[in-house]
């Protein structure tokens, strides 16, 4: 069972606690999902396809608390590879199926949300729970982030927008084989609003894996940068090095000024040592900037004698 089919589950076991949230979240849930049956003399019904039994039953118990509708759930194998199967509910077009529907707003078919609708915080989270319901997904945690909402109503995907931002959520809005998507790719965002929604298992989850991946990322830049670090002193140490040994080549190493000496000795010494290990090592009495100026001395003086000896290094 994928992720999303858990926050759904989920979210199916959310009560509502007025019925006007419970006729929101249908509604929503309908828009998404449904497609509307037209009969003679302006009976109308809906049918709604879904794969996950949840969902059927929620919208069916929904309905059925709520109007006198003669309702039926067609069960079917499903024709992919995973073979699931496909619970389609159906209320008849009826005289009182249009007009259960004109009271959820889906009748006429260009009716919009009321705003109305979307006045208190409980109703915004089930006008989000619905629309999730009918035609959400989301990314399991330990993959990429994301979050989205698909319908085929540009308005009505304009509204998810709007609706999302009342909870500080931004989201997006893009066109996908001629469906409008409506999608957030922000971690926060994402758990912000499956606790919106109601799905509070799921968010704790996800955080929970957010929070391992977010410490395996930090230890592993910690790491690289460690390890550049000591890419660094290396590359440095080898340098250093070379220089000795090219000024060597050209005169005796106990010509050289006593403080550059010093230096140059630890080095010999030392050939592995950090700029600040060689300052440990010398008692403490000179700096890593100050190490690190002699060292410049002396590769200068290198290069000096040997123009191009430091190339390759």
């Amino acid at each position: 069972m994928s992720f999303a089919e858990d926050v759904k589950n989920e979210l199916c076991q959310f009560k509502n606690e007025t019925a006007l949230s419970a006729k929101v979240e249908a509604s929503c849930l309908l828009r998404m999902g449904g497609s509307l049956l037209l009969g003679s003399q302006g009976r109308v019904g809906i049918r709604l396809a879904t794969a996950n039994n949840a969902v059927a039953r929620r919208v069916l118990s929904i309905l059925r608390a709520h109007y006198a509708l003669h309702t039926s759930v067609l069960i079917r194998r499903g024709l992919n590879l995973r073979k699931k199967n496909v619970y389609t509910l159906m209320v008849d077009p009826t005289e009182e199926g249009r007009q259960a529907l004109e009271d959820l707003a889906l009748w006429p078919m260009d009716t919009d949300i009321p705003d109305e609708w979307l006045t208190t915080m409980e109703t915004r989270r089930a006008f989000l729970r619905g629309a999730f319901l009918g035609g959400g997904s989301v990314n399991k945690p330990e993959s990429d982030y994301h979050l989205e909402f698909m319908t085929g109503n540009k308005k009505f995907a304009e509204t998810i927008v709007r609706v999302l931002r009342l909870f500080n959520i931004v989201a997006r809005m893009t066109e996908r084989k001629e469906e409008y998507v409506v999608y957030i790719k922000e971690g926060d965002s994402v758990t912000g609003c499956l606790q919106i929604m109601g799905a509070q298992s799921a968010m704790m989850s996800f955080e929970t894996v957010r929070v391992v991946k977010n410490v395996r990322n930090q230890i592993n830049r910690q790491v690289n940068c460690e390890t550049a670090n000591l890419q660094k002193t290396v590359n440095a140490a080898v340098r250093q090095l070379e220089s000795i040994r090219i000024i060597e080549r050209h005169q005796p190493l106990s010509d050289l000024p006593t403080k550059l000496l010093e230096v140059a000795q630890a080095r010999l010494d030392n050939p592995d040592a950090s700029l600040q290990e060689l300052a440990d090592t010398m008692g403490g009495h000179l700096s890593k900037s100050g190490i690190g100026h002699r060292f410049r001395k002396l590769e200068k003086m290198a290069l000096e004698y040997e123009p191009s000896g430091l190339d390759e290094v």
